[in-house]
């Protein structure tokens, strides 16, 4: 079993851990929509990419159950 040849000190430990944490996002505006999207990511709102668009949005889909019939 791994034992500890020696303590680790707090300053070792925590100059290990110093890369650890996490970072925000970096949001970047949409060109077609103006909403917030991932760089390099085809907009969730628009389907756009790159100033075209590459996912048709389809319409609201109505589910009501007295039209399926």
């Amino acid at each position: 079993m791994a034992v500890p040849q020696n303590k680790v000190t707090r300053s070792r430990r925590n100059q290990r851990r110093s890369h650890d944490a996490l970072v925000a996002g970096n949001p970047d505006e949409c060109s077609n929509c103006g909403e917030l999207k991932r760089p390099h990511h085809v907009c969730a709102a628009c389907g756009h990419y790159d100033d075209r668009e590459v996912v048709a949005q389809a319409d609201e889909i109505d589910l009501d159950e007295d039209d399926a019939a």
